[in-house]
């Protein structure tokens, strides 16, 4: 996963100081879905399990990188802890 190691380690609390370009990250409807799929998943199993997840998204610097649990997932954002969202349209890819 070039992706991975190439996107920038933050700490959560940092999201809220990013922005946020408003296009979508990935182009096809279908990874669009997988990425609401595994989203979905990731949150039950922060809900159920407590476990953290790797997030991998962009904002207007370049690729980012999270550990956190999924707390909520909207048809807008992604709900972190202590009310942390990250746009649903810049999220690359749930590890």
């Amino acid at each position: 996963m070039i992706l991975s190691t190439l996107a920038q380690k933050i700490e959560k609390e940092q999201i809220k100081f990013l922005k946020f370009p408003k296009k979508d990250v990935l182009s096809k409807k279908m990874d669009q879905l997988n990425r609401l799929i595994e989203l979905n998943r990731a949150m039950l199993l922060g809900n159920l399990e407590r476990e953290k997840v790797n997030i991998i998204f962009a904002d207007e610097n370049g690729y980012k990188k999270v550990e956190t649990t999924i707390w909520g997932v909207t048809d807008k954002s992604v709900i972190l802890k202590q009310s942390m969202l990250i746009p649903l349209q810049r999220i690359i890819r749930i590890q």
